[in-house]
């Protein structure tokens, strides 16, 4: 049988706690077929019941192990704020890109970046870069889906991982300064709604589609998530409310062809 997503031991979440009912269901999602997407990019709500956890961790073994020296993964973390409201106060950590850097400075992403020779797959590619750009050790995280990967107009595959922060508090934020100028978190439900959010129509090869800004406020800061970070966003956020978002997504093709 094929390893599961993490290769970690799961994390000791009671039964009670709404995260443990959170990974056994995201444990189970199904990954989208391969080739182009219905251009919805929703599945709907039978769909993360029927999928069979075999399938899935072939699909993924298949998935994140596949050779591609153009090859990228981001950790998608979840966690419950302080509120303790289950799935609606789940929140997602994100950064602010240093504005130093050569690529994308000072925009919004999820830690990650290129696969190194090292890394086993795409979990440990999240992991390490994870650890290295905002200080979170992979034994805090439970990782437990990969999803569909995204392709950049420069080539790159970039792959998705989801992984839950079972214990906030345990996680002590440490940005690398060379890397990373903020470590924020913003509500993941927020990605639904269609609400402090606008969208810019853009044409690449006679396709026209829509790139999504996200505006979000903290108590002393404003910031804007767009690009493929808005669109894994949406995507997990789909994934885990099990709904579609209330927008039009309409996005290129060409990020799963």
């Amino acid at each position: 049988m094929a390893a599961p997503p993490s290769r970690t031991s799961l994390l000791p979440l009671p039964d009670s706690h709404g995260l443990a009912t959170l990974a056994w269901r995201l444990r189970r999602y199904k990954l989208p077929p391969s080739g182009p997407t219905d251009r919805r990019q929703h599945e709907t709500p039978d769909s993360f019941e029927k999928s069979a956890g075999q399938r899935l961790e072939t699909a993924m073994e298949s998935l994140h192990r596949r050779p591609n020296p153009a090859r990228a993964a981001v950790l998608i973390c979840l966690f419950e704020g302080s509120g303790g409201g289950g799935d609606s106060d789940l929140r997602v950590l994100l950064t602010k890109r240093a504005s130093t850097l050569s690529s994308h400075p000072g925009e919004v992403s999820f830690p990650g970046g290129k696969r190194e020779e090292g890394d086993a797959d795409d979990v440990t590619t999240a992991s390490r870069e994870a650890k290295e750009e905002i200080g979170l050790e992979p034994s805090l995280v439970e990782v437990v889906t990969v999803l569909q990967p995204y392709a950049t107009k420069n080539g790159i595959t970039v792959v998705p991982v989801v992984g839950i922060l079972a214990d906030k508090n345990a996680y002590r934020p440490a940005p690398n300064p060379a890397e990373v100028e903020v470590i924020f978190d913003a509500p993941l439900e927020m990605f639904l709604r269609d609400e402090n959010r606008r969208a810019e129509e853009k044409e690449w090869m006679g396709e026209k589609y829509l790139l999504h800004y996200f505006d979000y406020r903290t108590a002393d800061k404003n910031y804007i998530i767009s690009g493929l970070t808005a669109a894994m966003l949406i995507r997990v956020a789909s994934v885990v409310y099990q709904r579609p978002p209330a927008f039009a997504e309409l996005s290129p093709k060409f990020w799963h062809s």
